[in-house]
């Protein structure tokens, strides 16, 4: 049976004086050669010795994407190995080279998507090492990858993945488009006036160039291309590292830990309780004012208050912050099958119904529906009791406790205002005070029905009762009077002045 292989060779990085002499030797013996690409250095040496080869620069042309190209080089590669076998008249050797840039195991995905497919078809696979790109970066840019070092995809890259702490090289920056993805990712993490390195053709003679930019020049007039990469240098920058989650935890940990702040130190979960109501409450009147500002320090209060119970419990040894965020991302992914799953959702009203019906199977799962002997439990005692009332008023539903529709609701409201009008006659206080609930969970129920949220309602209410009350002072310093100088019926004009312009 003749030999089914493909072997893999690496060019080296550029310069052909780099390229090993192993290598050369393969090139020079083997029947056929594919190489990935023309545009390396090192294919005028297979020219000068008219070695001759295949590429696959056309499939770069013929298709969309670099995954499609990509698949295609692996799926030619794998037919023309098993074609070179039953083409054969002998039991020779019919292996299939194929040349790649650099190293074969350092940012090749046709390499990866070979060694995952040839075992199943049969096919012995080799690969022979090259220089990789990275020994002339980390020559041609001085970095030393013992201080910590990050090789990323520029056509994958994520924020999540920049460290400012390492050496970070980002390679396959094949063109302008692909720089400024980079480019935006990078905007994210650190200032755009940040300095950053453009390295083209990095140990090769004659053409390497080391280009110094701001980020946001990386792509103003550079000409990309196969061996291009992009260089950010680690930094200890203190601005940089605080736009990490990372740094947060380090930052609450210190001021709990014995050599932190001594009233953080002291504080539990109970002395710092009412902490989390009040910074909730200040993020919501940031949002309510629409005040971008103000939102981006409120939410980081209510950030602080998450980390600061964290961090009591990891110091018990409970869970940490990261457990917190393990937990939620698990949840929020179990929760939408219509975009981590298989089910669809087509508008908001399937997607709820999806979050719904994950949620009380993550119940039956964990166990916490059985320990509930009512539809009405599970809402926490502490909420606003508007906000309860509403929250009581759904569960009843759910079960089929409710009105199909809105007048009999409107008749409830009706007749619970009569009630409250007979309770005030009779001066009872605590009656009066019963009829009054009763009353405002009427409306809590008919504010459901019309879907309209009571606590945002009456928070609506709140803004534009202060708004034109604040317009009633206003007009009093116009007029040079104070409250004591005014009357009703002037007040009232003036708040009907404020209802027409608001």
């Amino acid at each position: 049976m003749a030999n089914q292989s493909i072997v893999i060779v690496g060019l080296g990085s550029g310069d052909p004086d780099q390229i090993t002499l192993g290598v050369w030797r393969r090139l020079q013996s083997a029947k056929r050669i594919f190489a990935r690409t023309e545009k390396h250095p090192v294919m005028s040496l297979l020219q000068e010795h008219e070695i001759s080869y295949s590429t696959f620069d056309h499939l770069y042309e013929q298709h969309e994407s670099f995954p499609e190209v990509y698949e295609a080089i692996a799926s030619t590669l794998l037919e023309a190995a098993c074609e070179s076998v039953s083409n054969g008249t002998d039991d020779g050797d019919h292996t299939i080279l194929y040349a790649v840039p650099g190293h074969p195991m350092v940012a090749e995905r046709t390499v990866q998507l070979l060694r995952e497919r040839c075992e199943a078809a049969g096919i012995d696979l080799q690969i022979v090492g090259g220089e990789s790109f990275l020994d002339a970066a980390f020559t041609s840019l001085g970095i030393d990858p013992i201080e910590g070092f990050a090789l990323l995809d520029a056509s994958e890259l994520q924020t999540s993945q920049l460290q400012p702490g390492l050496h970070m090289l980002i390679g396959q920056v094949y063109d302008v488009f692909t720089a400024s993805d980079v480019k935006l990712a990078l905007m994210e993490r650190y200032p755009e006036d940040y300095e950053v390195v453009i390295g083209h053709a990095l140990g090769v003679k004659g053409e390497e160039q080391v280009i110094r930019v701001p980020i946001y020049e990386l792509d103003r007039d550079q000409s990309y291309g196969n061996l291009s990469v992009i260089y950010i240098p680690r930094s200890e920058d203190p601005s940089l590292r605080n736009r990490t989650f990372d740094r947060l935890h380090e930052i609450v940990a210190t001021l709990r830990s014995p050599e932190g702040c001594p009233w953080d130190q002291e504080q539990t979960h109970s002395s710092i309780r009412k902490n989390f109501i009040e910074e909730l409450y200040e993020a919501l009147e940031a949002l309510d004012n629409d005040d971008p500002v103000g939102m981006q320090e409120e939410f980081g209060d209510v950030i602080l208050q998450v980390m600061l119970h964290s961090q009591m419990e990891e110091e018990m040894g409970s869970f940490s912050v990261y457990d917190v965020i393990q937990t939620l991302n698990e949840k929020l992914i179990f929760r939408h099958p219509h975009v981590f799953g298989d089910q669809r959702a087509g508008d908001a009203h399937e997607a709820l119904n999806n979050w719904e019906s994950m949620k009380a199977e993550e119940k039956r799962l964990n166990g916490t529906d059985a320990a509930r002997k009512s539809e009405l439990d599970g809402i926490p005692p502490d909420l606003p009791a508007l906000m309860k009332a509403y929250k009581l008023q759904k569960k009843a539903a759910k079960v089929g406790f409710d009105w199909d529709e809105l007048e009999p609701m409107l008749a409830k409201i009706e007749e619970e205002l009569q009630e409250l009008r007979e309770a005030i006659a009779s001066e009872d206080a605590e009656k009066q005070a019963d009829e009054l609930g009763d009353l405002l969970f009427a409306v809590v129920n008919a504010s459901r029905f019309i879907h309209a949220d009571p606590e945002e309602a009456l928070s609506r209410t709140n803004r534009k009762f202060k708004s034109r009350f604040q317009y009633i002072e206003e007009q009093l310093r116009i007029n040079g009077k104070t409250f004591d100088q005014t009357d009703l019926l002037e007040m009232d004009r003036w708040w009907d002045d404020a209802k027409r312009l608001t």
